[in-house]
């Protein structure tokens, strides 16, 4: 049903401001939807910059949130890790500069959550989004026009939590290979009683993860 519901729910488009480098490789945003339990709540497993190697605990940790969906925030590598994500919730990924252009994968998603029909949070998932604890031009502008609230992005490898231009940035971290001594971390987002909370979790310790 979720499955469904992600396939019926999205749509492509050419990102704006961006030039074409062939007709046949547009720069592609979609959209899609997904509702919070009839409790109100929901929580959101979050990686980015698996790089084909994921953290042996992390397919562990993962399961263990018992997360509504997982979101990947590019920098994949090989394909087959999106497969083993799936087996543990629905999975919403966008494509990363590594990223080739296959399975039909996003350069962006707007994801809207639902709660009673109405929109509770409309967030951007993409890849490169920040410049340190700022939130590029191009990535806010996008996140207004679409009415996102929440920037979700990877790249950098560095967790981050940060407020800049009225947007709330999050970035999970990286639960591939260490990128000199940072942390190997994904990301959790929860909703609950109408309050979003964010946290990391150190995929080392299975602890949560505080700079």
């Amino acid at each position: 049903m979720r499955d469904r519901t992600l396939a019926e729910g999205t749509r492509g488009y050419t990102w704006p401001g961006v030039k074409k480098v062939t007709k046949t490789q547009p720069w592609v945003r979609r959209e899609a939807t997904l509702s919070l339990r009839e409790t109100g709540k929901l929580r959101l497993a979050i990686v980015a910059d698996t790089h084909s190697r994921p953290h042996p605990r992390a397919p562990a940790l993962l399961r263990a949130l018992e997360a509504d969906a997982i979101l990947h925030a590019g920098d994949i590598g090989d394909l087959a890790v999106l497969d083993q994500l799936r087996e543990i919730a629905p999975l919403f990924a966008v494509r990363g500069n590594i990223d080739e252009r296959a399975n039909d994968l996003p350069d962006a998603l707007t994801l809207e959550l639902r709660a009673g029909g109405e929109s509770a949070l409309t967030m951007l998932l993409t890849h490169i989004a920040v410049a340190g604890p700022r939130v590029r031009a191009d990535a806010a502008r996008v996140a207004n026009e679409v009415g996102a609230k929440l920037v979700v992005c990877g790249h950098s490898h560095v967790p981050l939590i940060a407020r800049d231009r009225g947007l709330t940035l999050f970035n999970p971290g990286s639960i591939g290979p260490r990128r000199m001594h940072l942390p190997i971390t994904f990301g959790v987002l929860e909703i609950a009683s109408g309050k979003l909370s964010m946290r990391h979790v150190d995929c080392e310790s299975g602890q949560d993860w505080a700079p």
